[in-house]
């Protein structure tokens, strides 16, 4: 009897968990395979185990035959009766021949032993994934036993589980020997490796945790309807309370916060919000965006899409760091949500409202109507069906087919508007180039005495300043802020509008086309303003002929030679500078 195979046996049995038969075929199998190796795949071999001797017998069977043509399947009768004294033994019958264990060889022997290893791991693993095949998603400790690549292996005792590289924890530091807690996120059968897989960033992982920690969640009065993470940072989740005596969040803080407090230190510090979960989706979004305050809500149900509206100094509140609050809201409601502040809203609502304007015969109330149902532009009503808009309360089907109808028409003109500005805009953008162009070449003082409110004076202090000729004046005057341009030559305001007008005017006749680079046109009063502020410049036109010329004769008289002897074009600058005196 071996009984040392029967006492391996009943060790494997008892450290594996494996049942005995199952040991027992894999000995068949190890035993099976070995005799292959000697005798061949073609045959026919069978492996028994006696449990009472405690040995694997392997039988091969041939059949008898007059004359041998296979020597691996066929036996003569002579030589059947030699090995088997059985005189009923006859042609065509089949026998059983015991091989020695001897016979087998050592390289026989190791490959059995190969057989016998893989098949204990292959039930090992049978084992391991029935175990926990039905503990998918609870939670379960272990010890860390090493890490690999960046993977945690974890040791459950009868199991190795793995803590991938992506469902830890970011920027959680462990060692071997730590206790560690996680999700079962997967039991899968593999050929090798671990077939457990664990997580400490799913978001059910926070749900498992608040069960343990919060009684009325693990009995049912209080349930997590939704939830959204974002791993080592932040989680929102959803709770609703089935009895009205019982608030859910409350519920989940605990006394003092412990039962909150327990989860984060848990999850490492990571921020959890709790909001009360609503069926009405614009009052659950409204608590998913907290702390942010929410002003008013636009909701597109067909898109499943929200536009949320803020105060302007809740704005970046409500989007959050990086965009997370709103991710993580969005997340937590199934809604896609569209942030924006109250002075963004109201820009957008006045250029709705100018585009719905242009439909005839719309009155505010319809447009109000229209915007409140995300009508923002003629376009929009264009495209619409008219029972959808007939839908709308306060319009009626003959009144739907009128908006319809002059909202095409508007649509059409706005078109064609946009057409002629295109046009404009790209012809503009050629004469600017000429524009420019002409700067440079037009000849010094061209265009500027065209302009009677520029006048001596002005013009100048035009070209003391460095400009030349009607091009350039008119580049800086369009380039330059209305204001900027007035002071940097002492002017009203008034004057340098019309100063501007004029040489725009003027460019546009040379280049014969409307440059419209000037929005509005100056009235009367500029116009009046600038004259008379040239007029003050100007010297007075009834200053005495005698009182000029002898002031004259005393300047020749006061004037030595050098003087005699300066150049021409000195007087006219000596005399713009007394007439500033003047004034």
């Amino acid at each position: 009897m071996d009984e040392e195979l029967i006492k391996v046996i009943g060790e494997v049995e008892k450290e594996k968990g494996l049942e005995k038969e199952v040991i027992i075929e894999a000995l068949e199998a190890a035993m099976l395979t070995a005799a292959r190796k000697r005798k061949g795949l073609v045959a026919d071999l069978e492996a028994n185990f006696d449990p009472e001797t405690g040995e694997v017998n392997v039988i091969e069977f041939k059949k008898v035959v007059e004359v041998v043509e296979n020597p691996d399947l066929e036996i003569t009768l002579d030589q059947a009766l030699a090995i088997e004294d059985d005189p009923d033994l006859q042609l065509g019958d089949e026998i059983g021949l015991l091989i020695p264990t001897e016979e087998l060889g050592r390289i026989a022997a190791q490959t059995a032993k190969q057989v016998i290893i893989q098949r204990v791991r292959e039930a090992d693993r049978d084992v391991v994934f029935e175990a926990f095949k039905d503990r998918r998603g609870e939670l379960i400790s272990g010890t860390v036993r090493r890490i690999e690549r960046g993977n945690i292996m974890v040791d459950l005792l009868k199991a190795e589980a793995i803590l991938p590289y992506r469902e830890q924890l970011p920027r959680e530091n462990v060692r071997p020997g730590d206790r560690i807690e996680a999700l079962v996120l997967e039991v899968r059968k593999e050929a090798r490796g671990s077939q457990i897989v664990l997580s400490r960033a799913h978001p059910d992982f926070v749900v498992k945790l608040f069960e343990r920690e919060v009684p009325e969640i693990y009995e049912g009065i209080v349930s997590i309807k939704a939830v959204a993470r974002e791993a080592a940072t932040r989680t929102k989740i959803g709770v609703q309370s089935r009895d009205a005596d019982v608030d859910p969040v409350g519920a989940c803080v605990g006394m003092k916060g412990i039962r909150v407090q327990a989860v984060v230190n848990e999850l490492r510090g990571e921020k959890i919000d709790i909001v009360p979960y609503s069926p009405d989706p614009v009052r659950f979004v409204c608590s998913a965006l907290q702390p942010a305050e929410v002003s008013r809500v636009l909701v597109d149900e067909g898109e499943r899409r929200m536009e949320i509206v803020v105060p302007d100094d809740q704005l970046s509140l409500a989007i959050g760091r990086r965009g997370q609050n709103v991710r993580l809201a969005a997340e937590l409601t199934g809604w896609k949500l569209d942030l924006h502040s109250e002075s963004k809203m109201n820009e957008r609502r006045a250029i709705a409202f100018e585009s719905l304007d242009r439909i005839e015969g719309l009155g505010e109330l319809i447009q109000q109507t229209l915007y409140n149902y995300g009508y923002t532009s003629a376009g929009q009503v264009a495209d619409s069906d008219v029972a959808a808009l007939a839908a709308i309360p306060g319009i009626e089907d003959d009144r739907a087919q009128q908006l319809v109808e002059a909202a095409l028409t508007a649509v059409a003109s706005e078109r064609a508007e946009r057409k002629i500005r295109r046009e404009l805009a790209r012809d503009q953008a050629s004469y600017v180039y000429k524009l420019y162009d002409l700067a440079v070449t037009m000849p010094a003082g061209e265009g500027l005495d065209g302009i009677p409110e520029l006048g001596p004076v002005g013009t100048a202090a035009i070209v003391d300043s460095g400009l030349t000729n009607l091009a350039e004046l008119y580049v800086e005057a369009t380039e330059m802020d209305l204001e900027a341009f007035a002071e940097a030559y002492g002017w009203s305001e008034a004057r340098a509008w019309t100063v501007a007008f004029r040489a725009e005017d003027a460019m546009a006749a040379r280049l014969d086309v409307e440059l419209n680079r000037l929005v509005d046109r100056p009235d009367e009063a500029d116009f009046a303003a600038a004259a008379q502020e040239v007029e003050n410049e100007t010297p007075a036109a009834d200053e005495p002929a005698a009182e000029a010329a002898a002031d004259e004769t005393a300047a020749e008289a006061a004037a030595d030679e050098a003087a005699a002897e300066a150049p021409a074009d000195a007087a006219p600058a000596e005399a713009a500078a007394d007439s500033e005196e003047v004034v």
